[in-house]
């Protein structure tokens, strides 16, 4: 008798739990962790060879198109530098144009620089560090230069004007880590590419006088560089003209470059 009874308060028990279960209102979903734009999150300080420093920052990366389909990765950069180390004028006081042979060949420089870059992996999964690919950047950028003034060339003004410039070329990566640390997989990567730049012809002839090129130059370069988060960002590139721009400079063409990010 009393096996029963418990029996029976038992199930009566189980059907008020159930009925509770299901008015309960049904739980609420996790709060999506809100993603941080990407503005002004990296950027780049250059070091030439000639004493030039470039210091850059990319303003925002977007993607045009359609999500997980076609897509254009647009890019951003703005508040580009152009210090130097050593004195950028002549013995007359007037400034030199020495600054646009870096300028030209390198495309992340520019007052402001909107361009398309991405590299195009051979081999699409993702989980494999190790792989080639093919790499490319192009877009519009703008430059300064340094235009003789009405007094004999000794007095200046600066002169801002559009230049556009494209690249591509062959990427390859491999892993790199720290050696205590191998849990911070980065990268290794080289990469070599062609470089074009065009400027209307009519503009430069306003900060170079007598200049009978239609301002087309072009080059290549071989990088190298290490990528690991938290620790390292470094790269070193060399470049060489194949046209050479009318200005007087000295060969070759050294960069390094330090990436910072504040994601």
């Amino acid at each position: 008798m009393k096996i029963t009874f418990a029996l029976v308060w038992l199930t009566a028990c189980l059907q008020l739990y159930a009925q509770k279960k299901d008015t309960l209102p049904p739980p609420k979903p996790a709060a999506a962790t809100p993603v941080k734009p990407e503005i002004l999150t990296s950027g780049f300080i250059d070091v030439v060879n000639n004493g030039q420093v470039n210091a850059s920052a990319r303003f925002i990366r977007l993607q045009l198109g359609e999500p997980g389909k076609f897509s254009i990765p647009l890019s951003l950069y703005s508040g580009v530098s152009n210090n130097n180390f050593q004195s950028q004028t002549t013995s007359s006081g007037s400034r030199t144009n020495e600054h646009l042979v870096n300028q030209y060949i390198n495309p992340l420089s520019g007052l402001v620089n909107i361009s398309v870059e991405d590299v195009l992996f051979f081999k699409r999964n993702k989980e494999c560090i190790t792989r080639l690919g093919m790499l490319y950047h192009t877009g519009l950028r703008v430059l300064t230069g340094y235009a003789p003034g009405a007094a004999g060339g000794l007095s200046i003004r600066p002169l801002n004007f559009l230049n556009s410039f494209g690249s591509a070329g062959l990427y390859f990566q491999t892993g790199a880590w720290e050696r205590s640390n191998s849990k911070n997989i980065g990268v290794c990567w080289i990469a070599a590419r062609y470089i074009v730049t065009k400027t209307a012809a009519t503009q430069l002839r306003q900060i170079l006088p007598g200049l009978s090129s239609n301002g087309l130059y072009h080059g290549w370069s071989a990088a190298w560089g290490v990528e690991i988060n938290n620790l390292v960002n470094i790269k070193v590139i060399y470049y060489k003209y194949v046209k050479k721009p009318e200005i007087e400079y000295s060969l070759p063409i050294y960069q390094f470059s330090f990436q910072y990010s504040l994601r």
